[in-house]
């Protein structure tokens, strides 16, 4: 989710081809280059310039392919609006790397083949991960990598309070937890609950923990899932700013050592390592035990329509050298991702064990637009987080905040 957070809004308005060129700015974009032998790439990274280790490995693959690639990083929310404004003018990239949630709407634009007709397989990538990029039973990409959430706890406050960590395998041992650490004079929980996609990013896995079902939000179990949060806020067991956090934010507060738990990814592991104190991680219990299924985040390279069939061959090589299991563990290292393949998260978690937890919430992990929720899931979305915010303002009780909110859901989608 670290670079997936802002797309969602700004793609989601661009869905249909006809209103595109209301997406790109002036100027349009530059794509495929007249000459055969220079493929272009785009990804979202503009933070990896052209010296930087992911840079380099994408003028390999080029290479290795018999050609020249012409990189163009863009961010997350600016590639997704010029990749539908390349594609009605006819001048998409040849390869091209989106954030997850954004794959379905592209799909829906008609701008990605399917892997399987380019001839790029996916077979051995985990279910749950490439999930994300199928729509009508078709991967339409293949993903680098993914992250997603977990629990950070801080050592030293469970252990002021003589709390065991293995012990929080469900909500109500999480509760009790906090409410021995707040009996201890310390803080419990803190997560984002702010109202963007970063809000619903943090709030499904407790709503999938209870069995919510995103296409019923005012169902008994998203109701007891959002109850969970507001008796946390209302009871003092987490902060009434969770209500403006982003996950940044929120990762701050639980840097200044006095939180038991801090709901955030793996992109935070560098930070973690940096905070000064003891930590740990677990997965999102579930209601009644397990592990909640969190949402997943990371990339999809993709091969986008061209005019010139021919070139789709050589696309291939590129993606499949992208996303070969050599490539992938040195760039997940890299994304601080957990790889889409069990043989590289092997990897992983001998190099590093404290990916084990993060390799297990993964697996437990889900696509936001899976289950077919393709396209609808940015409407649906921006109701859930709606619903979030008026439910811990106390504007709205639980089940009122997520009964409009289903209402709402509806209505756009009829």
């Amino acid at each position: 989710m670290r670079l997936t957070r802002t797309a969602l809004a700004a793609v989601a308005v661009c869905t249909a081809l006809a209103g595109a060129a209301a997406c790109g700015g002036s100027g349009g974009a530059p794509g495929n280059s007249a000459d055969a032998g220079t493929y272009t790439f785009w990804d979202p990274y503009p933070q990896f310039d052209g010296s930087s280790a992911w840079a380099k490995l994408v003028g390999t693959c080029g290479t290795r392919a018999g050609v020249t690639v012409k990189r163009t990083a863009y961010d997350t929310t600016d590639l997704g609006n010029k990749a539908l404004l390349a594609a009605q003018q006819g001048n998409a990239p040849d390869v091209m790397l989106v954030d997850n949630p954004v794959v379905s709407t592209l799909v829906d634009a008609g701008i990605l083949n399917k892997m399987t007709e380019v001839g790029v397989p996916t077979g051995s990538i985990q279910q749950n991960i490439i999930g994300a990029g199928v729509v009508g039973g078709a991967p339409y990409g293949v993903p680098i990598g993914a992250n997603t959430l977990a629990l950070y706890y801080n050592k030293n406050v469970l252990a002021a309070a003589h709390v065991d960590p293995a012990s929080v395998t469900t909500w109500d041992a999480l509760t009790a937890a906090l409410r021995k650490v707040k009996a201890v004079g310390r803080k419990g929980i803190t997560f984002s609950a702010i109202g963007t996609e970063e809000g619903s990013f943090q709030f499904l896995p407790w709503f999938w923990g209870a069995k919510g079902d995103l296409t019923h939000l005012d169902d008994a179990d998203g109701q007891a899932a959002l109850s969970l949060w507001k008796d946390w806020v209302d009871q003092g067991l987490a902060p009434n700013d969770v209500l403006n956090n982003t996950q940044t934010t929120s990762w701050q507060e639980f840097a200044t050592g006095q939180y038991a738990f801090g709901e955030n990814g793996t992109w935070q592991l560098a930070n973690a390592k940096k905070a000064g104190f003891p930590y740990g991680v677990i997965a999102i219990p579930a209601r009644d035990g397990g592990a909640a299924p969190a949402p997943t985040g990371g990339e999809f390279v993709t091969v986008p329509v061209q005019k010139d069939t021919a070139r789709y061959a050589t696309s291939a090589k590129i993606v499949s050298c992208l996303t070969s299991d050599a490539n992938l563990l040195s760039t997940d290292t890299t994304l601080s991702y957990v790889a889409p393949t069990q043989s590289v998260q092997n990897q992983q978690t001998s190099a590093a064990a404290e990916l084990k937890p993060w390799v297990e919430a993964v697996a437990a992990a889900r696509g936001r637009t899976s289950d077919g929720l393709g396209t609808r899931y940015p409407v649906i979305s921006q109701q859930l987080w709606g619903a979030v915010q008026a439910a811990l303002s106390g504007s709205k009780s639980p089940a009122s905040a997520l009964e409009a909110a289903q209402k709402a859901a509806a209505n756009h989608q009829s």
